[in-house]
């Protein structure tokens, strides 16, 4: 299996090191678009992701072809959501990694498979690659600055039969 992947989800697993398993979970390959790339590792330089994506060869960045299509979608999107989007299309790739609620609502409605950052780290939760899932959704808001609800947070830790009083 392989996926496409966007901004978000390759700054915030950077953000508390665990880049590494977009690797684990999609051996077959992670592609990004060259927004992507440009957003985490040009624009981005010195910030979370940037050299860890830079450094990493399992990572493959490719070319959008259909530019028509990444600026309608552009209209609702950012560049590199619109630009994965495409990318998943023209790659026929099985996942995409999406956060961003109105660029996993398009994908969806495109019959897109979508994952976010946080299912991922569920998935390695229940796949012993994390031990606690708790301590990596904490390090998310407070070193990432991701944004999680507090029924998101719950409702991830009740899928890997994790207790928490609170965050």
């Amino acid at each position: 299996m392989n996926a496409v992947v966007d901004s978000s989800a390759l700054i915030a697993l950077s953000s508390i090191g665990q880049l590494s398993l977009l690797k684990h979970r999609f051996p077959q390959g992670v592609l990004i678009p060259d927004a992507v790339w440009y957003e985490v590792v040009e624009a981005g330089a010195g910030r979370p992701g940037a050299n860890e994506v830079r450094a990493a060869d399992w990572i493959q960045r490719r070319n959008v072809e259909d530019q028509d299509y990444v600026r309608l979608l552009s209209t609702e999107l950012d560049a590199g959501e619109a630009e994965a989007i495409v990318l998943t299309r023209q790659e026929q790739v099985d996942v995409i990694l999406l956060d961003e609620k109105e660029a996993r609502r398009v994908a969806r409605r495109l019959g897109m498979r979508v994952l976010g950052t946080v299912g991922l780290l569920i998935w390695a939760r229940q796949h012993g690659l994390i031990t606690s899932l708790s301590t990596q959704l904490k390090a998310l808001q407070q070193e990432g600055g991701f944004r999680l609800s507090e029924d998101l947070y719950l409702e991830a830790l009740r899928r890997v039969g994790e207790v928490d009083s609170g965050k």
